[in-house]
C-alpha cells in the first residue's frame, strides 16, 4: 500500500529532527537513508560520501542485513553509476541499472537491483555525496505494472523530487559536519600553538634562572663554599624542574596522529588546517610514499612543521607548497614558498632565527640530509631527504 501524506511527512520529519538530536553525522545520514527507503517504498537505499582517493569516506546502507554487508566485502569504489552521479552531478532514474552501459557489475554477494533512482548531494556547485534507491517495492507487490513490462523506472518524477528534499538536508548535515571538523581542527591547532608558546616561555625562564644560579655558585665557590653548595643545590632543583617542563612538552606535543594516520595523512591534515587559518595559500602533494621508521616519520613531520611555521611567520609568502615523495626506500620532503627569502650564507643569524639548526639536527639524527635554497626576494625551499628503513 502507498503511504499517505501523514506517513510521508512523518518520515521526512524523522529525518530532519535527527539533525538536532544527533551529534554524529553518520547517525543523521543513517536516519535520512532509512527514511528515504521507507518513504519511497524502496527495497534498498544508500548514501555515499566520496574521499579523495577514488573510494568513499562514508557509505551508509539500509535494507541490507549485517550478514549480507559483510559478505559483500570492502566498500565500493567510485565507478559505474555511482561515479556518474558524482561526476555528472545530475539525477539518474533507470528502469534497469544492469542494462545501463555504465554498469560495471557488483560482487557476487551483492543483492540484485533493477529500477534505480539516484541524486547527487550538493554544497553549492560542489558534489559532496550521492543518495540512491533501488527496487521500487510497489511494483514487486503487483499493485502497479512492473517497470520491466513498461520499460520505465518504477520510481516517478515525484519520487525524485521528494528524494531531492532529503538530499538537500543530507547536504546540510554533511556541510555542518565539515564546518564542525574544520572548527575542531583549528581549535586544536590554536591550542597546541598556545601550549607550545607557554612551554617555551616556562622552559626559557627556568634555564635563565639556572644560568644565573650557576654563575652565582661559581663566584662563591672560593670565598664561601657553604653558600656555593646551597646555590649548586638550587641548580640541581632548577634543572629537575626544567626537565619536567621539557618532558611535559614531549607528552603534550608529540605527533600522536602519526601512529593512527601515518605520515602522509598527518601532513595533509596539518596543511589543510594551516591553509584555512592563514591568508597564504598552503598546498600539499604526495607521491608514492611508503611507511617509514617511526623516528624518520617524526623527523619529516617536525621539519615540515618548522618550515611551514617559518614561511607563514617570517617570509610574507602568498603561496607555500609542501610535497613529499618516494625516493628509493626513503622519502624526500620539500617545502617551498614564494616569500621574501634570505641569504643562507648568513647562517649564524638566519639559522637561529629560522630554526635551521634544529631542522639540521633532526635530519642528522635519523641519517637524513637537509638542504636550504634561498635568496633575498627569491623565496625559500627547504628539502629533507631520509633514507628509509
Amino acid at each position: 500500500m502507498s503511504q499517505g501524506p501523514r506517513s510521508g511527512l512523518a518520515a521526512v520529519s524523522s529525518a530532519l529532527l535527527a539533525m538536532s538530536r544527533h551529534l554524529e553525522v553518520r547517525d543523521v545520514l543513517k536516519t535520512i537513508v532509512a527514511s528515504a527507503r521507507e518513504l519511497l517504498d524502496a527495497q534498498y537505499a544508500a548514501l555515499g560520501v566520496p574521499d579523495d582517493h577514488g573510494g568513499f569516506a562514508q557509505f551508509v546502507v539500509d535494507g541490507v542485513s549485517d550478514a549480507q554487508w559483510k559478505a559483500i566485502g570492502p566498500l565500493p569504489r567510485q565507478h559505474g553509476i555511482l561515479a556518474a552521479m558524482l561526476q555528472e552531478a545530475r539525477p539518474q532514474r533507470l528502469a534497469d541499472v544492469r542494462k545501463d552501459p555504465r554498469f560495471e557489475g557488483w560482487p557476487s554477494a551483492h543483492p540484485e537491483m533493477s529500477d534505480f533512482l539516484g541524486l547527487p548531494i550538493r554544497d553549492g556547485e560542489e558534489v559532496i555525496g550521492a543518495l540512491f534507491l533501488a527496487n521500487k517495492q510497489r511494483h514487486r507487490e503487483g499493485t502497479l505494472p512492473s517497470p520491466e513490462a513498461e520499460g520505465r523506472c518504477g520510481f516517478t518524477e515525484e519520487d525524485a523530487e521528494l528524494l531531492g528534499i532529503l538530499a538537500q538536508h543530507a547536504a546540510i548535515a554533511l556541510t555542518n559536519a565539515r564546518l564542525y571538523e574544520r572548527s575542531r581542527e583549528l581549535t586544536i591547532a590554536e591550542e597546541r600553538s598556545r601550549l607550545a608558546h607557554e612551554l617555551h616561555d616556562a622552559v626559557s625562564q627556568k634555564l635563565f634562572s639556572l644560568r644565573l644560579t650557576a654563575q652565582a655558585a661559581a663566584a662563591l665557590v672560593d670565598r664561601d663554599p657553604s653558600r656555593a653548595k646551597g646555590e649548586l643545590q638550587q641548580v640541581a632543583a632548577l634543572a629537575a624542574e626544567a626537565a619536567d617542563e621539557l618532558r611535559a612538552a614531549v607528552v603534550e606535543l608529540r605527533p600522536a596522529a602519526l601512529d593512527e594516520d601515518g605520515l602522509v595523512a598527518t601532513l595533509r591534515t596539518h596543511v589543510q588546517v594551516l591553509d584555512r587559518a592563514h591568508s597564504a595559500r598552503v598546498t600539499f602533494l604526495s607521491n608514492g610514499v611508503r611507511a617509514l621508521p617511526a623516528s624518520q616519520e617524526e623527523a619529516v613531520l617536525r621539519v615540515a612543521q618548522e618550515a611551514l611555521h617559518n614561511a607563514l611567520r617570517h617570509s610574507d609568502a602568498g603561496h607555500i607548497d609542501v610535497a613529499v615523495e618516494r625516493r628509493g626506500s626513503g622519502a624526500v620532503l620539500r617545502v617551498t614558498d614564494d616569500g621574501g627569502g634570505f641569504d643562507p650564507k648568513k647562517v649564524r643569524r638566519a639559522g637561529r632565527h629560522l630554526g635551521l639548526v634544529s631542522m639540521r639536527d633532526r635530519a642528522s639524527g635519523v641519517g637524513g640530509r637537509l638542504t636550504v635554497e634561498s635568496a633575498p626576494g627569491k623565496g625559500t625551499t627547504i628539502e629533507l631527504e631520509v633514507p628509509g628503513g
